[in-house]
């Protein structure tokens, strides 16, 4: 009886998928029309929120193993998906961008792209969050979708970030007045015209993808990806709506490529119907609530109205755009995860775990407190706006990985 209870122990929780599936996409069309009478962007970025979870847990495109796995294996597979991604989504936001200020040389900067300040609290924001990513094994979008597929680790590290934001937000002062106030956001085509701009972007890309094949080639441990099999041609229609299933919610998910780009596909859908990608910003306001329940909430935030990003929030309804979307990303990656049965409960048996897991996260919180932004909105969205920030931010959260690494190395 004892070894069947010890069994049971290590044994990852899963549920009934079939029915469950069923539920799930019910719900979240049920949810969908109930968010139409809160206001057309809340529908919307519902619906974006769980496209956004679905091409993230279905293409497994992890920010964290990205920066991670380049220093930790000279593993570039993920980071070159994403470069991908960053071009796609550079080229459709300028066509974008150059529609909203035709002429960049008065100094007026695209509404809703994340451009920025670039100054010291950008530096320091990346490393720590670059390292807080390592500790908890994921960012801050990756969490999210890994709370949705069934992690109750992510659940705990995604308490750590709410106690990273809040103490980003109470110490918000400080770097305002010392550092921020001072600092500018660079937007490359306002010193460099919008072709020289997308130019300079595109082949800074280009020479990082070629770069990262480089570093590849150092390591002769890397192992290529097995092979996909050849599948035959359907005939007949149910066969073809099986294979078309299969392609989406099969068991071998989808390669990097395809992930990066449809990201950016989603980000670039995004930014023509409001604003890009991000999800910091909402994140920020449920932990000045949580902190609220103790008197500890903070008032409003000097000069975060001056910024277009994730920017720190006091305050707010509960029901927003941005609350539709991170929500969103957690139920879409769920829904994926069970239709493609993949839904499994699974914790870590190792206590020591969820120490790190808390302090990676509130360091991943704090990071994105003074960035303005996560791997996603500082990153992602940043770097096709055509801002200086979203680079500076990336060798950030390159040292912070390295510097992460060394550090669960000697915690293993």
């Amino acid at each position: 009886m004892e070894a069947r209870l010890q069994a049971l122990r290590r044994t990852p929780l899963s549920l009934p998928l079939p029915w469950l599936g069923a539920a799930a996409v019910a719900l979240a069309l049920v949810l969908l029309l109930l968010a139409t009478r809160a206001g057309l962007d809340v529908a919307a970025y519902w619906a974006i929120g769980l496209a956004f979870g679905v091409i993230l847990q279905r293409s497994r495109l992890c920010f964290a193993g990205a920066f991670r796995d380049l220093v930790l294996s000279n593993d570039g597979r993920l980071m070159r998906a994403i470069i991908a991604g960053l071009v796609v989504a550079t080229l459709g936001f300028s066509l974008l961008m150059a529609r909203f200020v035709p002429d960049p040389s008065f100094g007026s900067l695209p509404p809703g792209a994340h451009v920025l300040p670039v100054g010291f609290s950008t530096i320091v924001g990346g490393v720590l969050f670059g390292i807080g990513m390592v500790l908890a094994g994921g960012c801050i979008s990756g969490t999210l979708w890994r709370m949705g597929e069934g992690y109750l680790n992510s659940w705990v590290a995604m308490l750590g970030i709410l106690v990273g934001l809040s103490a980003a937000a109470h110490t918000w002062g400080w770097w305002w007045q010392n550092d921020i106030q001072y600092r500018s956001a660079v937007w490359l085509p306002a010193r460099l015209g919008h072709g020289g701009a997308v130019a300079l972007v595109v082949a800074a890309l280009a020479g990082s993808y070629l770069a990262i094949l480089w570093w590849e080639t150092r390591s002769p441990r890397l192992a290529s990806a097995p092979p996909r099999k050849v599948t035959p041609p359907a005939l007949g229609v149910r066969a073809q709506l099986r294979q078309g299933w299969n392609a989406v919610f099969g068991g071998n998910g989808w390669p990097y490529l395809v992930g990066g780009v449809a990201l950016a596909v989603l980000n670039l859908f995004s930014y023509a119907f409001q604003h890009p990608l991000g999800v910091t910003g909402e994140l920020s306001t449920w932990a000045n609530r949580g902190t609220g329940l103790f008197g500890a909430s903070v008032g409003p935030l000097i000069g975060t109205d001056r910024f277009s990003g994730c920017n720190l929030v006091a305050g707010g309804s509960w029901l927003t755009a941005s609350t539709t979307l991170d929500a969103g990303l957690v139920f879409g990656a769920f829904t994926a995860a069970v239709l493609a049965r993949e839904f499994k409960l699974r914790w870590s048996r190792r206590k020591s775990r969820y120490p790190q897991l808390l302090v990676g996260g509130s360091l991943m919180g704090y990071g994105a407190g003074l960035a303005l932004g996560c791997t996603i909105g500082a990153f992602f969205s940043s770097v096709p706006s055509l801002a200086l920030s979203g680079w500076v931010f990336a060798m950030g959260l390159l040292g912070g990985a390295f510097v992460g690494v060394q550090i669960i190395r000697r915690l293993a």
